[in-house]
């Protein structure tokens, strides 16, 4: 009868077999990849957490020291953390610039909204045409295009045509244009599950800002 000693070696032994097989598999997959460049990263969706990814990505960059940008298209009016962070910081490897001035249903004029959403653009392509810059977040911009304060067919063309091979550039806010989709190299779809302002908690500071 095998004593508990055996059957923990033989555990330990068809793990490691395992283990090697994915590791194979791996390394195959890995070989058959070569090189790098910039991609166009989408992160939507209904679920809580497509700005704060970027800005994780945001904050990876800095931490490789390579030079980065913030364009935000619509939370332009808030003291968030990440934009206190970065300016006091970090001002010298990442741009941060707020073009937004707060939600649609708060500003209530389409055309300052339309306005400023092409001023963000404007500030958006001059960070992306900028070799230097590795990695260019545009914060909100979806909702821009979602409301055709952009438009979606020239922001597609500009990313096709003027970004630089090695720039990434992150796109974040929900309900994002299949259009964009389609185009972009890693697209995430953040899933609501649960959310405190349905409970009637507001938003928190650390959490949401």
């Amino acid at each position: 009868m095998p004593t508990e000693t055996d059957i923990e070696t033989a555990d330990e032994t068809r793990h490691k077999i395992k283990m090697a097989k994915k590791k194979a598999v791996r390394d195959k997959i890995m070989a058959t990849k070569e090189g790098d460049r910039g991609l166009i990263i989408v992160h939507t969706g209904a679920g809580k957490g497509k700005s704060s990814s970027g800005f994780g990505m945001i904050l990876r960059c800095i931490a490789h020291r390579m030079p980065c940008a913030v364009v935000q298209f619509i939370k332009g009016s808030w003291d968030t953390g990440e934009r206190r962070m970065i300016e006091t910081h970090f001002s010298d490897l990442c741009q941060f610039h707020a073009m937004g001035e707060g939600f649609t249903w708060e500003t209530q004029d389409r055309a300052r909204d339309i306005a400023m959403a092409e001023k963000g653009w404007e500030k958006a392509k001059e960070m992306i045409r900028d070799p230097s810059i590795r990695m260019v977040l545009l914060d909100e911009i979806n909702i821009a295009l979602r409301y055709d304060y952009l438009d979606l067919d020239a922001v597609l063309t500009f990313l096709r045509t003027e970004k630089p091979p090695q720039t990434h550039v992150v796109l974040t806010g929900r309900n994002a244009k299949d259009a964009l989709i389609e185009a972009a190299d890693l697209v995430t779809e953040m899933t609501l599950v649960k959310h405190p302002f349905r409970s009637g908690i507001k938003a928190q500071k650390g959490v949401e800002f």
